[in-house]
């Protein structure tokens, strides 16, 4: 078995050349930039990382971004004054909460503060009843970062498929799966009270882990010839890695993403695309992209 490891850089990278496309052409038809602004509460060092590669991507496609950033004392009512008042500012596109935030503040009370239309990062309850009902909205980004990977490496009818989405995180594991379902696939949820879970993941064409557990996913537990997408990320021994045992799998698999380097830069492509999206929906025009999304 001849296993293809998927380098989400390169899709990534022809995603967002299309969204600097749209970007360029969106400046030069209403004389300003894309924008999207972060509320970040706090200085939570991860999030501090997440939120510089997303600044940089933006810079990169000709996203302006700007940070609010608020001290982790910082009263909720005054986040929620902040978001309201960015909700009202049509310079605004995109408005995303850099998670997690402090304990005295109420993630859910600020997600959902954010105007749909706004929710480029498609976790307000509004956005997730849209997609749970098959409507237009903003999907989260991690899940349509793995979607449009499975296409583009599977083909765009994946209907008939069989899946096993370990995990069901409201962030990753419930919209994919919802999402795969939409596409027409079978789809077993695995998590931490599901029993034979290595029997399940055997017998799926596309397993994804996405739980944070290092190494959760062993040869024993994939199919001959599965595609393998690993979501989760974790830090071991000062190295970055993901839900599954890479050198093992890979032995196995036919496809399979590394962690790093795999669908984290999917998630942050998605992000740009959702964003540039929104600006053009304020607008009352459609994007139309290259990249079949």
């Amino acid at each position: 078995m001849v296993c293809r490891v998927v380098d989400g850089k390169r899709y990534a990278k022809i995603l967002l050349e299309d969204i600097k496309r749209a970007s360029q052409r969106f400046f030069a038809e209403y004389k300003r930039k894309p924008k999207l602004n972060v509320i970040f509460v706090g200085n939570n060092e991860s999030s501090n990382i997440y939120v510089r590669n997303k600044k940089k991507r933006a810079e990169e496609v000709g996203v302006l971004v700007e940070v609010n950033h608020f001290e982790k004392e910082i009263s909720q009512e005054l986040v929620v004054d902040c978001i309201e008042s960015l909700n009202l500012d049509s310079a605004v596109d995109g408005i995303i909460v850099q998670l997690p935030v402090p304990p005295k503040i109420n993630p859910r009370i600020l997600l959902d503060t954010v105007m749909p239309q706004k929710d480029v990062d498609g976790f307000s309850t509004y956005n997730s009843g849209l997609m749970l009902t098959g409507q237009d909205c903003f999907l989260p980004c991690t899940p349509q970062g793995v979607l449009l990977l499975i296409k583009k490496i599977l083909g765009n009818d994946i209907s008939g498929k069989k899946v096993g989405m370990v995990g069901r995180s409201l962030v990753v594991g419930m919209p994919l799966s919802i999402l795969l379902i939409k596409e027409g696939c079978t789809v077993t949820v695995l998590h931490s009270q599901s029993l034979n879970i290595e029997a399940e993941c055997k017998l799926v064409d596309i397993l994804i882990s996405a739980t944070g557990s290092p190494s959760l996913i062993k040869e024993c537990c994939v199919k001959t010839g599965a595609f393998v997408i690993d979501v989760g990320i974790s830090r071991v021994d000062g190295s970055i890695v993901g839900d599954v045992d890479f050198q093992s799998v890979k032995n196995i698999a036919s496809y399979i993403t590394p962690v790093p380097g795999g669908v984290g830069q999917m998630t942050v492509a998605s992000l740009m695309l959702n964003t540039i999206k929104a600006a053009f929906a304020h607008k009352g025009t459609d994007l139309d992209l290259d990249f079949d999304v």
